[in-house]
């Protein structure tokens, strides 16, 4: 007998939305995820846009799901207790063929099913938002913001609170399958299921290769960003785009969730899906590129600097393909998911419901009674009135002491990310799941702090402690 039902292979925001949804259903599941977290790679390194499904082709998986994703959103982040915010969008212009553009860039939107689009001139603008000057704009009043983290470990974390088993440091490195069962190893483990979804993003290539869905080219496109000091937030409170192509958005100003703004991204091709270091000239590049469309900063604002790298199915004249999740005959029992780019984050959802149709046409999937859609919300402190956060450091004095003074956060919400429902254990952990390190000292104060709780929250040693990814010490021994 199998170890499980179905088991997914990556564990970021697709791969935990396809966890959440299958275990709607009376299945043994499991996520195994090569890295200590979920959120480490693409689903983690990106802008945090809930796009509106304009830029993508007509009729494509890309433009559907997008727009799915875009109208549940808002229910999904009541559900799961992420932040969402539904600011709208504006794509910028100035001359007669930027403006021409933009039309068909509203019809395609249109055609794609999108709603809330339309052309809007320079007094509407800067009505919207005062610090631009450009002569008009296509507004999409249904974009928005999200905060990429926290909507991935949302997922990830509701799924293994309704059963769903997280293997986190698990490398595939060979799959097998024998008597109607696949062995998915790694170096250290086994596990056996009926089922394998393919939804490793950057790895999905060898994933597809080791099950039997060959003949794939993936390129990455890495995009370089600059991340802005929160103090500039209230200038933008929509993202601003450029006239964009159907294959790249442009360089764009927009804000973060938590009120900072980012610049970017680059585009370069890339074959190393595992670099995030950020290039000199692209950050000098993007500094010029976002002057020009909203000069309202400078070089002291920035905070850091970080990357992404998307993973683009290409075929043998370089054109990008559309999302491809497919499954094959000679491939039995498997669903094969690639090229799961941008607007990946935004369809997540209705690309995880692709999923469990595409298993229950084969399979009798019969609802699971006890499933629990809604995530324990933890409370943070920075969220709530004097009176509220008095009655909770009255409950907890731990609330009352905090660890990130850039940020405002506590002890107790320190100590909450650390015991989280997937047991992810490294200071990036803490710090995607908190904001602490986010602000604009970047852990000055409060790393040491941190990694001193994660030693005694998980009785590890210093030395042990991992930033990020495995073997990412912080320590080669006790510090003062």
């Amino acid at each position: 007998m199998s170890d499980f039902d179905v088991i997914i292979i990556g564990g970021g925001v697709t791969g935990s939305a396809i966890a959440r949804e299958l275990c709607r259903y009376n299945l043994n599941i499991a996520v195994v995820e090569k890295n200590l977290d979920v959120c480490f790679e693409t689903s983690g390194r990106n802008t945090g846009v809930i796009h509106g499904g304009f830029a993508y082709d007509r009729g494509s998986l890309k433009a559907r799901l997008c727009v799915e994703g875009n109208k549940l959103m808002g229910e999904l982040s009541q559900e799961l207790g992420f932040t969402f915010k539904r600011t709208g969008k504006v794509l910028v212009g100035n001359t007669q063929e930027e403006y021409q553009s933009l039309l068909n860039t509203m019809k395609q939107g249109y055609d794609n099913g999108a709603s809330g689009l339309r052309m809007i001139d320079r007094k509407e603008l800067n009505k919207l938002i005062p610090t631009l000057d450009f002569n008009f704009a296509l507004l999409s009043e249904n974009s928005g913001i999200v905060d990429p983290f926290g909507y991935t470990i949302a997922l990830a974390e509701n799924a293994a609170e309704n059963g769903v088993k997280y293997f986190l440091d698990f490398e595939v490195i060979d799959i097998s399958r024998n008597n109607g069962e696949y062995t998915i190893s790694s170096k250290n483990k086994r596990l056996t299921s009926k089922w394998v979804v393919n939804s490793a993003g950057l790895g999905a290539k060898k994933i597809a290769d080791l099950l039997g869905f060959t003949g794939y080219r993936v390129i990455g496109s890495k995009g370089d960003y600059i991340i802005l000091d929160s103090r500039l937030g209230h200038l933008v409170p929509m993202p601003i785009y450029t006239v964009p192509s159907n294959t790249y958005m442009g360089i764009h100003v927009t804000l973060t969730t938590e009120g900072n703004l980012l610049i970017g991204p680059t585009a370069d091709i890339v074959d190393n899906f595992s670099y995030y270091g950020t290039i000199k000239d692209n950050i000098e590049a993007l500094y010029q590129a976002g002057y020009d469309l909203w000069p309202h900063f400078s070089k002291a604002d920035y905070i850091r600097t970080y990357s992404g790298i998307l993973p683009k199915v290409v075929d043998e004249n370089g054109k990008i393909s559309d999302f491809i999740i497919e499954e094959r005959d000679e491939v039995p029992n498997a669903i094969n998911l690639i090229g799961i780019e941008s607007p990946g984050l935004t369809a997540a959802l209705p690309i995880a419901r692709m999923v469990v149709d595409m298993i229950s046409n084969r399979e009798r999937l019969v609802k699971n009674g006890s499933f629990n859609p809604e995530r324990r919300s933890l409370k943070r402190i920075n969220e709530v009135s004097e009176e509220e956060l008095s009655e909770l450091i009255k409950e907890d004095p731990e609330y009352g002491e905090i660890v990130c003074r850039c940020n405002k956060i506590s002890r107790r919400e320190i100590v909450n990310a650390i015991h989280n429902p997937i047991g992810a254990r490294t200071v990036a952990s803490v710090k995607m799941r908190t904001r602490a390190m986010m602000g604009r000292c970047q852990g000055g104060y409060c790393s040491l702090r941190i990694t001193s709780l994660l030693e005694q929250e998980l009785g590890i040693k210093a030395e042990d402690l991992n930033l990020e990814r495995k073997s990412s010490y912080l320590f080669t021994g006790r510090v003062r």
